[in-house]
């Protein structure tokens, strides 16, 4: 992880650690955790992607630690 991400998670912490109803600080952890999820399930499909060039999904599924049939759906963001 680079500094700049730890930057921007320690940033992000701080700014819902600075919301004073711990009620609202709650309702915005599982917003952010919720578009979060969002998110890097989309990097991780373009990741998969990006690793399909050359390889087959078996080799693809090898970084992720899953089946090639897995990767595939991976890189279409399946469930």
């Amino acid at each position: 992880m680079t500094t700049s991400s730890d930057d921007a998670r320690r940033s992000l912490i701080a700014r819902i650690d600075a919301i004073s109803d711990p009620a609202e600080r709650l309702q915005d952890v599982e917003s952010q955790e919720a578009q979060l999820k969002v998110d890097f399930k989309e990097v991780r499909a373009r990741i998969a992607r990006e690793l399909k060039e050359g390889r087959t999904w078996e080799q693809v599924g090898e970084f992720f630690g899953v089946t090639g049939s897995r990767a595939e759906q991976i890189s279409r963001a399946s469930r």
